[in-house]
């Protein structure tokens, strides 16, 4: 291979590196795709003020982050504070304890939001179980219907901390075989982070004493491809 040749190959494939590294770098934690327990909700991106820095945030401010780090060392001066001590009109971005990257005042206070709200951006896909019967049903005429298995527990599967919208959920025996699925859509309700739901199953508790859990119940959100945790549950018994 001659060497001009030679020359444009490696060019070519340093280019085609390079644009893979940006692509890598320019789609963290999006709700898109699986990224590990600190996957951000729709809408969120890690803010990266520091590689190991993925609290969630909205894009302009990841964008904002950016900027200013690049810029960190031009409002630096020698002063009271070392160093490090901001020009006037800029104080520390705190975004991290000794983070000490010189913002303006606006960009420090949005960092301490963001720092607080970090929990409830992220798909943690929390569920828990709850139980409930089936109350009689009013036949419209002042009398009511009941049948022999309306005060047997069953189990409502509950969660936040999900994209809005579907989530599948599943009840397994310990095996994997299915015994129940479902779907529902989690939305915003207040008092609960990220998209929320419950979801009455109709499936009856089997739990007693001296009967272990033999299986267990979890969601999956869809748009980030999430599991949650497995929730024991006893199913599978007779129901006369």
């Amino acid at each position: 291979m001659k060497r001009s040749t030679l020359g444009l190959a490696v060019s070519a494939m340093t280019g085609l590196a390079f644009a893979l590294s940006a692509t890598v770098a320019a789609t963290p934690a999006m709700a898109s795709g699986d990224y590990g327990p600190d996957t951000c909700i729709q809408g969120y991106v890690w803010r990266t003020a520091r590689p190991s820095d993925l609290v969630c945030v909205q894009p302009s401010v990841r964008d904002q982050t950016a900027k200013d780090n690049q810029v960190k060392a031009s409002r630096w001066t020698s002063g009271p504070f070392g160093p490090h001590t901001c020009v006037t009109g800029f104080v520390w971005r705190e975004a991290f304890t000794g983070d000490d990257v010189c913002v303006t005042p606006a960009v420090r206070a949005q960092a301490k939001l963001d720092n607080s709200k970090a929990a409830d951006r992220k798909v943690s896909a929390r569920l828990w179980i709850s139980r409930y019967t089936v109350p009689p049903r009013d036949n419209g005429d002042g009398t009511s219907t009941s049948t022999s298995v309306d005060d047997i527990p069953r189990f409502k599967l509950s969660g936040d901390h999900y994209n809005v919208g579907q989530v599948k959920l599943y009840i397994r025996f310990d095996t994997g075989r299915l015994y129940w699925s479902g779907a529902v859509t989690a939305t915003a309700h207040s008092g609960f982070a990220g998209g929320s739901f419950g979801k009455n199953t109709g499936v009856f508790d089997c739990a007693a004493a001296g009967k272990p859990a033999n299986g267990y119940a979890q969601a999956y959100d869809v748009v980030s491809g999430r599991w949650s945790p497995r929730v024991p549950v006893r199913i599978g018994c007779s129901v006369l």
